[in-house]
């Protein structure tokens, strides 16, 4: 099972870097000037709209739940590389080395989800979809708390375990989904 679940994040994975370096390739990394703050925010809309397209019996905007997921992933990674490189809004960072931060996190995501399903047997793949969208929007709340206190944390994980665990709770979705499909 491990083996199929390993399979089926790196597909996922692999389908939201796609998306990201083609983004990477139109707007480069113009995310830079976003704060941290920001990011958070920006995870926070997707999750919420995935919340309210999950409600609606008709949607007005064509997107699917796993373009928003697929987002999540994607502004998360953005978000630790953020934390890496810092504050620099001054310079514009390569494609070939922002491709290479990108799949450096996503590997860190990954080594993580494997080490976590193994001490918890699997147990996502009995969660609902919906319990994913509400743990992301758990994670980004304790986001914006460590941010108010300025990172100081007393006995939890800092930003950057909640923004892997966001990463993985939505790879973990994108898989659910095209088992539904």
């Amino acid at each position: 099972m491990e083996t199929k679940t390993n399979e089926q994040y790196r597909y996922q994975a692999m389908l939201c870097k796609q998306i990201f370096s083609i983004k990477a390739k139109d707007y480069g990394t113009s995310w830079r000037i976003l704060r941290l703050s920001s990011l958070a925010d920006q995870i926070f809309i997707k999750a919420q709209r995935i919340r309210t397209i999950d409600g609606l019996e008709v949607k007005q905007v064509a997107e699917e739940m796993d373009s928003e997921f697929i987002g999540i992933v994607n502004y998360s990674t953005i978000a630790l590389i953020r934390l890496e490189v810092g504050q620099q809004i001054e310079e514009e960072i390569s494609y070939d080395e922002i491709i290479a931060l990108y799949d450096r996190k996503l590997s860190v995501a990954q080594q993580l989800m494997l080490a976590k399903n193994h001490d918890y047997g699997e147990a996502w793949r009995d969660m609902l979809i919906s319990s994913f969208t509400d743990l992301i929007l758990m994670r980004i709340l304790r986001i914006r708390k460590i941010e108010e206190n300025h990172h100081r944390t007393f006995a939890s994980e800092g930003v950057d375990a909640n923004l892997y665990d966001i990463i993985n709770y939505a790879i973990f979705a994108l898989i659910k989904i095209s088992e539904q499909r």
